[in-house]
């Protein structure tokens, strides 16, 4: 059975964009936390996705922005920090980009009052990890929305390719993650 054919999960998938436009107009993005594949906080909608997609391999949470797109602008995406960080620095770059900041590839981002940095990097195959984001935008993964992969510096102040950089594990680097 797939979707169209059970008029219950799309009625769920109907609120579920409803709930999505309310908040992108109200926060100026939504905002998707994805805790590993056996993450409670996950959406009830993307359970049976999970499931057909045999459980993702890595056990890495990201999280995700939706709404971006819809300003001509790439989604952001980042990996390997809780909840509460993913929104507060999803929220804040996204708040940069609403008031006109466009991010280039290779830049680093400092924030008042948080020690870390973040290095904007492409992502070559956001297909693979945006799925909300498609669907919301009714977009086939192989002409994906674009999205920015912001990783962040580990506590040493260092970058992926820099000599003892230590946070790899946690925050893989862009093309070597599939959801």
């Amino acid at each position: 059975m797939t979707l169209a054919d059970d008029p219950a999960l799309q009625a769920l998938r109907d609120q579920d964009d409803r709930r999505a436009v309310e908040t992108i107009r109200r926060h100026g993005v939504r905002i998707m936390y994805i805790g590993g594949p056996d993450c409670d906080a996950c959406a009830a909608l993307n359970r049976a996705d999970r499931r057909r997609r045999s459980k993702a391999k890595q056990g890495v949470p990201f999280a995700y922005t939706i709404g971006l797109f819809g300003l001509w602008h790439p989604e952001l995406l980042v990996f390997g920090v809780d909840p509460d960080i993913a929104h507060g620095l999803l929220n804040t770059v996204s708040a940069r980009v609403r008031k006109g900041r466009d991010l280039a590839v290779g830049e680093v981002l400092s924030f008042e009052g948080w020690p870390h940095r973040a290095l904007v990097e492409a992502v070559p195959d956001p297909g693979e990890i945006l799925f909300e984001a498609n669907r919301f935008y009714q977009r086939p993964r192989e002409f994906s929305v674009e999205a920015l992969q912001l990783t962040l510096d580990d506590r040493a102040g260092r970058f992926p390719g820099q000599a003892g950089y230590s946070a790899e594990w946690v925050q893989p680097r862009p093309g070597r993650f599939r959801a």
